[in-house]
């Protein structure tokens, strides 16, 4: 089965090619993009394409690769002892299996989320690239050997935080999601708010790229904003005037809580807002 985006999911043409590849070479596929453009919810839309189970993997700033395969919790095995508990006796019992241990071992063919790599410690790719490699690692404390039954399909994820290693690099198959072009971002709204006016759209899409074009802007609004700005002004019932005659020297859109999530952004605003009040005065 192929995968061609879904209802929910806007899929361009080359995001489908690469996912296709991924899956074909059972490479990991490694997408980087900007926040908001859809690169976590692209591991479930696979998954439910593909009728595969998924396991996610969230990566945090204190995650060590070895935490995806096992950890041996030796304190509690020490307690269990003292306490005279017959399940120290059996090591296994304290053995917490990781996502890869979960994805290696699954009875159905499924999608591994490593979501956000590059919020881990630079040698963590490093880290696993003798297993995603083997498709197999060893399990020290009881020696046994844990192989996949099939290669998973596996999707990670980064946000260019970090600069990745080259060979971790060469072994995926990489794609970066552009932003969404202004046709792309009306099918996405299209997909969250069918019944929504199109004229409503028009005008909140010449805002919303008019704000990402701010020189000296710290963080531009993504998708996921856009769609949250959308939703307010639903809800608000916000007339359609409000947004087409908007004064110019109100720089700053309504609600733009949704949109600018920083206090230097909204200085900023503010300040073209001054600025075009004193020309116009």
């Amino acid at each position: 089965m192929r995968f061609e985006g879904t209802n929910d999911y806007v899929a361009t043409e080359d995001l489908k090619v690469a996912v296709n590849a991924a899956v074909t070479l059972r490479r990991p596929l490694l997408v980087k993009g900007e926040p908001g453009t859809g690169k976590t919810v692209l591991a479930h839309e696979i998954a439910g394409t593909l009728d595969a189970p998924l396991i996610e993997w969230h990566v945090k700033s204190t995650t060590k690769a070895h935490q995806g395969l096992y950890e041996y919790d030796a304190v509690a095995r020490l307690r269990d002892g003292q306490l005279g508990d017959e399940r120290v006796h059996d090591i296994r019992n304290y053995i917490k299996k990781g996502k890869l241990w979960d994805a290696f071992t699954s009875p159905r063919l499924p999608v591994l989320l490593i979501d956000e790599i590059d919020k881990a410690d630079i040698e963590f790719p490093n880290d696993l690239l003798q297993e995603l490699d083997r498709m197999s690692f060893d399990v020290y404390e009881t020696g046994e050997t844990i192989t996949a039954l099939e290669r998973p399909i596996v999707v990670i994820t980064s946000n260019n935080e970090k600069e990745l290693p080259d060979a971790f690099l060469r072994r995926c198959f990489f794609h970066y999601i552009r932003f969404p072009d202004r046709e792309t971002m009306e099918r996405i709204v299209d997909v969250h708010f069918p019944d929504i006016q199109k004229v409503l759209v028009s005008r909140a899409l010449d805002i919303f790229y008019e704000v990402r074009e701010v020189p000296g802007l710290k963080k531009k609004p993504s998708t996921s904003e856009l769609l949250d700005w959308l939703k307010l002004l639903l809800h608000e019932d916000m007339p359609l005037e409000a947004l087409q005659n908007r004064d110019p020297k109100k720089a700053i859109p309504p609600l733009h809580g949704a949109l600018l999530k920083n206090e230097q952004d909204v200085m900023l605003f503010e300040r073209l807002a001054f600025l075009a009040r004193r020309q116009g005065a």
